[in-house]
This record gives C-alpha cells, structure tokens and sequence, in this order.
C-alpha cells in the first residue's frame, strides 16, 4: 500500500478504489474473526499518509472529500429556478443499530411498515455485503447524505453547531453525530484550515478535539 500510494498519489483517492480495497480486506483469510473495515477508514489513511509526502503537498487542494460523495454538494448550490432533484437523484446515509454510527447507503434493498404505522427499510450499505443489510427507520435512521466542510467555511462553524465526525479509535473510525463544545481559531496553512474544534459526540458524550478535515456538514432534516 505504502509503495502504491507513493507512485499513484491522487489518483488512489477515489472512491470506487477504496471501496474495491475494503472488501479486498475484510474478505481476506488474515482477517478472520477481526473487525470489519470500512472503505472510510482506508480512504482516510490514504489521505492521511498523502499530507506525509512533500512532493504532495502543492496538490492537497486537489484531494476529493473524504464524507459522502461531491455529488450531494454539488445538488445543494443549484441555481435558482432550477428544480430540485428527486429522489433517484439524491444520495443518503443511514445510521446503524448495531454501533450507532452513520455509513453512505448504496441501496434501499425493501421496506415495511410496523404495527406502530412507522416506516422501514432494508439497506445495504456501500463496502459492505448481504450479511450486513439492515432494517433501518426511514424517519429516524435516514437521512441526505453529509458533505465536507471546506477549508473555506471554517469561520462559519460556532459553538453549538451539529456536525457529523470522523472518529478514529484504536479497534474502528466510523462516523457519529456530533456538536461543537469549543473552537480554536489559528491561522491557515498551505495545508488549509489548521484549526482545532473540542466535539461532543451524541453517542456516549465523550469529547475529543479535531481539525476541519474530520467534519461534515450535517443534513437539515431526515425522512
């Protein structure tokens, strides 16, 4: 992997790659009985051992976003007068039960309703195979899918903001909800944004102090 990033650079941070990677790993025998890899995860360690390389760095400007794809981003700064896109259009992310983190969506395989009158559906999420599709609440557990917060809206963010985090733990990173406790503003780099957010995570309070590149935008509303 180290080899192979050194020669490709840029062009292993697409997500198809990373995703072909993923399950590449967690299908492998040396993986047994550990635990699943997301195709985030190795996305994100790309991107981080990229900053490590000199040569690169006039080019990080360039690097695609690591949360949900551009094209949701790019839906949501339509020209006014143009419609807005359907549904088939559209690209969503669904929070797990098993781990109550959020996983980019690849396809809304069914779905139900319960004897309360409330919707379900069975997804399957991208990197993952049929073993792991859920039924998820549509009204709850479903939303639009995060963008990345650029380099750019950095002074937007305050205390109090809602924000989707990458976590990165020893055994997992996946993605929590989150809102931000406190904001350290310092100056801007080549790299970009090189400032330091304190975020409570929704989950179990736990706090932990991050740089932009680890945040998304979070959808207005759910389904």
């Amino acid at each position: 992997m180290e080899k192979l990033l050194e020669e490709s650079g840029l062009q292993l941070l697409n997500r198809e790659f990373c995703q072909k990677v993923t399950q590449g790993f967690n299908r492998s025998s040396g993986r047994a009985g550990k635990p699943v890899i997301k195709w985030m995860e190795v996305y994100n360690w790309l991107q981080s051992r990229l900053q490590d390389f000199p040569k690169n760095e006039k080019r990080m400007s360039e690097i695609p976003k690591a949360c949900p794809s551009n094209k949701t981003q790019e839906s949501s700064q339509r020209p006014e007068g143009e419609k807005s896109p359907d549904l088939s259009e559209l690209e969503f992310e669904a929070r797990s039960s098993k781990d109550g983190a959020w996983y980019d969506v690849a396809m809304f395989l069914t779905h139900r309703f319960l004897r309360s009158g409330e919707a379900e559906a069975r997804v399957r999420f991208v990197g993952f195979g049929a073993e792991e599709d859920e039924w998820v609440n549509i009204k709850q557990a479903v939303r639009v899918r995060s963008v990345p917060i650029e380099h750019s809206e950095c002074q937007k963010l305050k205390v109090g903001d809602i924000v989707l985090c990458f976590q990165e733990r020893r055994d997992q990173a996946i993605y929590y909800d989150a809102h931000i406790v406190e904001v350290q503003r310092r100056m801007h780099d080549i790299r970009g944004c090189r400032c330091l957010f304190l975020v409570r995570y929704e989950h179990d309070s736990t706090e932990e102090k991050v740089r932009l590149r680890r945040l998304c935008h979070r959808p207005a509303h759910r389904f």
